[in-house]
């Protein structure tokens, strides 16, 4: 017997999560369903309509933290990068289920859409009976399974920068080509003008107790023309080796290492640097 809250709106949901302040989110429950929890009370969130919809505006494309996969996939207004993450997580039956908010949640360094969210320097908006507040990706992610959500609060959207997403590079590792959990994934955004490099963005998951991006490194390429970058490849790759203290998974940490400086290579070289 599953001991929950059903809630039919957002105002509803957040009163619930102000009263009853141990209750678990539960959307897709894809993950919480082959957990062990006894004894857990789950505040039931699939039926809240304001948490389901993607709208944009000037700046952002917003998902609800409710949106599943396979919507994203099918809406015009998800970039490409997120469709391509997305597209791999698992079968099309947990796509189906699975939503944006309960990836978050999770706090996992694996989760498929929070590497494109830290390589896109997504934001996250919160809320509660209290109010809302904006967090970015990194800031809200702790460490593994840790999050910055208050007792009272629920991940309502996912912001996604509107532009600055088209010039991209994307790789999941896996041990298998489907149902595969990251062995390794990486996500690189990139952007020139005018000649020179505006913006560079290498996240790396599922190595790390979090998404790991290196932004001091990356600045160094910022200003750079195609032809500076290249000049400084080799120690630019070098910082990263010395930078990358990984973990161990199901494969070697070296092995990941390994990997992950193969990835941002690639990716550098496909940019022309």
């Amino acid at each position: 017997m599953v001991n929950g809250y059903t809630a039919t709106s957002l105002q509803e949901a957040l009163e619930l999560r102000a009263k009853y302040p141990e209750v678990v989110p539960y959307a897709g429950g894809t993950d919480l369903m082959v957990e062990d929890r006894p004894g857990v009370t789950y505040l039931f969130l699939n039926k809240v309509p304001e948490l389901k919809v993607i709208t944009a505006d000037d700046e952002f494309v917003r998902i609800g933290a409710g949106v599943t996969f396979t919507e994203a996939l099918a809406d015009e207004l998800v970039p490409q990068l997120m469709k391509d993450a997305v597209s791999h997580i698992a079968a099309p039956a947990i796509r189906n289920a699975g939503t944006f908010g309960g990836n978050l949640g999770n706090g996992s360094a694996k989760a498929d859409s929070v590497l494109i969210e830290f390589a896109a320097d997504a934001k996250l908006q919160l809320v509660s009976l209290k109010g809302k507040r904006v967090v970015s990706v990194d800031q809200f992610y702790l460490g593994r399974k840790k999050i910055d959500l208050a007792a009272d609060e629920l991940i309502a959207e996912i912001l996604l920068p509107k532009t600055g997403l088209d010039r991209y590079y994307y790789e999941k590792v896996g041990g298998r080509n489907a149902l595969a959990i990251s062995r390794v994934s990486f996500a690189g955004v990139f952007a020139e003008k005018g000649g020179k490099i505006t913006n560079i963005a290498a996240a790396f998951g599922a190595v790390a107790d979090t998404v790991l991006r290196f932004k001091k490194l990356e600045a160094t390429l910022l200003g750079r023309t195609i032809d500076e970058a290249k000049s400084m490849k080799k120690d630019y790759l070098s910082a990263y080796a010395e930078r990358m203290k990984l973990t161990r998974g199901r494969v070697s940490a070296e092995y990941r290492k390994d990997v992950c400086m193969n990835l941002l290579n690639e990716f550098l070289t496909n940019q022309g640097i």
